[in-house]
Parts: structure tokens; C-alpha cells; sequence
């Protein structure tokens, strides 16, 4: 059984910085594609970013896109999101899960666990 526990999210003000971590128990996450993905209230949950951890090729929404930074730790078995200039728009929860498949990708149904999600909330 796989473990994630994020953690990282808070209050901040248009234009900041957050960094999430994800760390994973039960399985190294090297084995496997890492995801985060986001829902805001009355929202569906949607992609945010993923890392393949073979080559660390990454993978991102356009609307994060030059903005956030997907990244991961082996020895620590954690991911992090790194996200800059944060927007209003960018409030959400953020989950972080962990793949079926080694390749990264966008959808939801790709990912087979899923942490509890930290609050991200960012004021204008």
C-alpha cells in the first residue's frame, strides 16, 4: 500500500512562492510516474504537473506552464512542486498522486494513489 502525504500549502499573495512536498511510503517512487493535480470549489479535479523519474522528463499544464517546477528527491522518496508567481486562479487544493504507469500523464484514471491534498489559497 502507497502513502502520500503532502504538505506545504498556505496563504499567500498574488505574485509569491510555495513549495509542496509529497512523501511517499510503501514504494519507491522511482518506480513509477509522479503526479500533482489541482481542485478548486466547484471545480473538477485537473492536471497540474508529472515527472517520469527514468530520464526526469516532466510534464505540465499550459496554465502552470514557465510558472511551476516539478521535481523529485530518490534518496528521500519525495516530489515537490515548486510554484512561482502564483495567481488568484491558482487556489485550489493540491493532490499529490502516484502513477500506475511509468510514463507521465495528464489523466486522473493514470493514477492509482492519492494523498489527502493541502490547501493552497492565494489572495489578489
Amino acid at each position: 500500500q502507497v502513502q502520500l502525504v503532502e504538505s506545504g500549502g498556505g496563504l499567500v499573495q498574488a505574485g509569491g512562492s510555495l513549495r509542496l512536498s509529497c512523501a511517499a511510503s510503501g514504494r519507491t517512487l522511482s518506480s513509477y510516474a509522479m503526479g500533482w493535480f489541482r481542485q478548486a470549489p466547484g471545480k473538477e479535479r485537473e492536471f497540474v504537473a508529472a515527472i517520469r523519474w527514468s530520464g526526469s522528463a516532466t510534464y505540465y499544464a499550459d496554465s502552470v506552464k514557465g510558472r511551476f517546477t516539478i521535481s523529485g528527491d530518490n534518496a528521500k522518496n519525495t516530489v515537490y512542486l515548486q510554484m512561482n508567481s502564483l495567481k488568484p486562479e491558482d487556489t485550489a487544493v493540491y493532490y499529490c498522486a502516484a502513477s500506475r504507469l511509468i510514463i507521465a500523464t495528464a489523466r486522473t484514471s493514470d493514477y492509482a494513489y492519492w494523498g489527502q491534498g493541502t490547501q493552497v489559497t492565494v489572495s489578489a
